[in-house]
């Protein structure tokens, strides 16, 4: 029996519905909001205290907007007053770090889709308990399922934010 798309791989990372990992470029622009596209493939950043991520409270997981993978659970953000969503921990190991250094004088932790390769934002060694870390995440990287409860049931749709 094989793995279905949204069930773990050996490594705990979870896969997305739909293989986009391997979108071309130009694909993705079509696909993509320019600010989406901007922030995900050229690395780019949104103001803080903007979009509609920054200061939510909805309940879900939020995904890569560019291949779908689970990135964070709502449960792991919290307040860190830096006007961008932070989490303290990604979903499995469906989040990985690299060395930032384009600002020379401030070297930084990139945040990077394990499976698409996707700029989320930065980690940073300054947030709350249990790991200590803070995940500072662009809004343009992430779609937000959102959950509705109907006559006892629970349907999941997915927001196109």
């Amino acid at each position: 029996m094989g793995a279905s798309p949204s069930s773990p791989s050996p490594s705990g990372q979870v896969s997305g519905k739909v293989d986009n990992a391997s979108l071309s470029d130009e694909e993705l622009k079509k696909r993509l909001t320019k600010e989406q596209y901007y922030v995900t493939r050229q690395k780019g950043t949104e103001r803080a205290f903007t979009g509609e991520y920054w200061n939510t409270k909805t309940p879900g997981v939020y995904h890569c907007v560019c291949c779908d993978t689970p990135l964070f659970e709502s449960s792991t953000k919290f307040d860190s007053g830096t006007g961008w969503p932070s989490y303290y921990q990604p979903v499995g190991d469906n989040v990985k770090d690299k060395l930032d250094m384009s600002i020379f004088f401030m070297p930084r932790t990139e945040s990077l889709c394990a499976v698409c390769d996707a700029h989320l934002g930065h980690v940073f060694g300054d947030g709350p308990p249990p790991t200590g870390k803070r995940y500072c995440i662009n809004r343009y990287v992430r779609n937000l399922p959102l959950i509705l409860p109907v006559h006892n049931a629970t349907f999941v749709t997915f927001c196109s934010c």
